[in-house]
């Protein structure tokens, strides 16, 4: 069986444009309200994910083009800002309930915030707690998974739920099953596609917010590259109306 990288591009060129014409048509529509509504109220943008899907999170929150009242937070909090040691930071940790508590613990969260949780399979214990633990609280939740991979998988949180049954609003990634997309042999596939259909999905989120405030005759507050003159000013002046609510660490 042949893969050759013209087989990737039309896997990935096939998704994103399913992907921008189903935003073109509203599909994303509830999830930007969710966000302009929480940006108006004063609140944050709160992005999480594990593994692979924390760079979901990192196209939310802090970067050049991207909206400045996002905070990305990440299991490694509970020792960068906890009480726990380095040695608790495993590959299983994202499939442990118990992080959530300590991880929530630590992290900078206001009533008026929205949360919006990536994972392709969306059933790993922090996932489907963090999603509980907003619920709870108070907060909105937006998921970005694969449909196809959750519903062919068993949740391994106690409560039995995915995150595509805990959120507001789910975004389908259009990832297959395992993610792969091309078959190498009978046994073994390549080319995962869920991190370049996700971060299309961070972008077409951002635009759709930033559009709709501009369009509203307001200033959507959004970074500019640091690496060219005023930059550092521009994106100084507005993170600073929310003080330590953002983290940006290296």
């Amino acid at each position: 069986m042949s893969a050759t990288p013209k087989d990737l591009l039309r896997e990935a060129e096939t998704r994103l444009d399913r992907l921008a014409d189903e935003a073109e048509k509203g599909a994303l529509d509830p999830a930007i309200a969710l966000m302009v509504d929480a940006i108006r109220a004063g609140g944050v943008i709160q992005a999480f994910g594990t593994g692979h899907s924390e760079a979901f999170a990192m196209e939310i929150a802090g970067r050049a083009g991207g909206l400045i009242p996002t905070n990305k937070f990440a299991l490694r909090d509970i020792v960068l800002h906890g009480d726990r040691g380095v040695d608790v930071l495993t590959a299983e940790l994202e499939r442990e309930p118990w992080v959530v508590d300590e991880l929530m613990a630590v992290s900078p969260v206001s009533p008026e915030d929205v949360f919006i949780i990536a994972s392709n399979s969306g059933v790993n214990g922090s996932i489907v707690g963090v999603a509980l633990w907003a619920k709870e609280h108070g907060h909105k939740v937006i998921a970005v998974t694969s449909l196809e991979h959750t519903a062919g998988v068993e949740p391994k949180h106690p409560s039995g739920k995915r995150l595509s049954e805990v959120a507001d609003v789910v975004i389908d990634n259009l990832a297959p099953y395992g993610d792969s997309t091309l078959q190498l042999t009978e046994t073994i596939s390549a080319g995962a596609i869920s991190s370049i259909t996700a971060a299309f999905i961070a972008q077409l989120l951002t635009l759709g917010v930033a559009r709709t405030i501009a369009d509203a005759g307001e200033v959507p507050p959004m970074y500019i590259s640091a690496n060219i003159p005023g930059g550092d000013v521009h994106n100084h002046a507005l993170e600073e109306r929310y003080l330590s609510r953002l983290r940006r660490g290296a």
